[in-house]
């Protein structure tokens, strides 16, 4: 994982919760679909562990997006994902509810997104992330810009930043270096 400015990790250390937004940050943000109308996704098996390692740690995960689908809710299923919301096209609410049921203020949370739909939420986040083909406005109001692209392991990316300034990386690295 690439250091980290100072602020960024003190803002890091705070965190909760990490709400992701799905296409663009989770995939690459390409829409797939096959000749029968079945939309596909491509995930990175490498954002997938980073969560599980988040949640390890005491951390919760959210996804917040605008589209709804089978794949999404096929991979929050297998990865115990506890909070999530579809077909939000205005994420705020979903936002405001998860932050609410946790009970958590703004800078307890971790967000990621890349373009205009997430903006509101890039706003309100302890912790603003986003990836390297966002928009330049999305990249403004972002504390910090991903070296890895969406769909190929920017959300892990995230993770491991938060664990690491938490300094629970090594915790849940350690399982894997006794086995």
């Amino acid at each position: 994982m690439p250091s980290q400015p100072e602020h960024i990790l003190e803002k890091a250390k705070k965190i909760r919760i990490v709400i992701f937004d799905v296409d663009g940050v989770l995939t690459s943000g390409q829409l797939l679909y096959g000749s029968d109308g079945t939309e596909y996704k491509q995930f990175h098996i490498h954002d997938g562990l980073g969560m599980k390692w988040l949640h390890a740690a005491g951390i919760a995960t959210g996804i917040i997006t605008a589209k709804t689908s089978e794949c999404v809710a096929r991979r929050v299923q297998e990865l115990g994902i506890q909070h999530y919301y579809f077909g939000q096209e205005n994420k705020v609410p979903a936002y405001e509810a998860i932050k609410q049921q946790l009970q958590l203020s703004d800078e307890q949370i971790a967000y990621i997104g890349d373009d205009l739909p997430d903006l509101p939420l890039l706003r309100r986040a302890g912790l603003a992330m986003t990836v390297p083909a966002a928009p330049s406005i999305i990249r403004e109001y972002a504390d910090g810009i991903t070296t890895r692209a969406g769909g190929q392991g920017a959300a892990r990316e995230l993770c491991e930043l938060i664990l690491t300034a938490q300094n629970q990386l090594t915790a849940v690295i350690q399982p894997y270096l006794q086995r």
